[in-house]
């Protein structure tokens, strides 16, 4: 009997031993969280002490009430509104460059163009958008139109990059088969490749307009115009009760486009 049940049981494979640099590589990490830690003055005890407490709780009372004349809702209305712009027309045109860029991003005109346009997109993924906004408010002055080419710029580099990966995961069996029966390359492209990443793709853009609304919240903050600009303002004059409004509308915007994102990535993964 026992022998039966031990010929039904599946023949599992031996537990693969972990080499020694795979242990290194751990302990070393372990080791390196606990210096950050032991290097870092985090003064937890003065963080959670009481007259920490007392003083944040002070502090948040001055928020409330939030501001709810109708004439303070019109101006954060707009100014949502010029946020949520903000972000799509960034969103929109990165994508647009996006696909130009990840064409020969990922080896598709030789390994000199990947490599030229890789080291565009690390440069354009690197430098952050309150950086690039801080830049290019010099050029274009203060307003929506630098936070837009800032968010634009930084999109870039990080849709390039995630549209490099999706063409180069996408499996070239059939747009070869096109070739070989004599259709043009472009053509082969975009009735082969491009469909078939095109939902992975999608649902990269709208993650990214994701993050471009809440950046386009906090680059008004350096004079980029919407919501981030008229919350540096009231709290740069104390007015807590208007600051309150707006963060309450940034949540309400980030919270709406967060659930229209997740239901149209659903649509599109179904």
């Amino acid at each position: 009997m026992k022998s039966a049940q031990q010929a039904m049981r599946p023949n599992l494979p031996q537990r693969p031993s972990m080499h020694w640099s795979t242990m290194t590589l751990l302990a070393g990490i372990v080791l390196l969280v606990f210096a950050s830690f032991a290097s870092l003055p985090l003064k937890l005890h003065e963080f959670f002490g009481a007259d920490a407490v007392r003083t944040s709780i002070e502090f948040l009372r001055g928020f409330a009430p939030p501001e709810l004349a109708p004439a303070f809702l019109q101006k954060i209305a707009s100014a949502t509104f010029e946020t949520l712009t903000m972000s799509a027309i960034g969103t929109l045109i990165a994508a647009c460059f996006g696909i130009l860029l990840g064409l020969p991003a990922s080896g598709r005109f030789g390994v000199a163009a990947r490599l030229l346009t890789r080291s565009i997109l690390n440069v354009l993924r690197s430098i952050p958008e309150l950086v690039w906004a801080s830049v290019l408010l010099i050029a274009a002055g203060l307003g929506p139109f630098a936070g837009t080419l800032a968010l634009t710029l930084h999109t870039i580099g990080v849709l390039g990059r995630l549209f490099a990966e999706a063409f180069e995961n996408c499996p070239s069996l059939s747009e070869e088969t096109l070739c070989t029966n004599g259709v043009h390359p472009v053509a082969a492209f975009l009735y082969s490749t491009l469909p078939q990443c095109s939902p992975q793709m999608m649902s990269y853009t709208l993650y990214r307009w994701e993050n471009n609304i809440r950046a386009a919240a906090i680059l008004g903050v350096v004079g980029a115009g919407g919501l981030g600009q008229m919350l540096k303002y009231h709290l740069s004059l104390f007015q807590m009760q208007q600051a309150a409004s707006v963060i309450v509308a940034m949540l309400l915007m980030v919270g709406v486009v967060d659930a229209l994102s997740y239901m149209l990535r659903r649509m599109m993964t179904r």
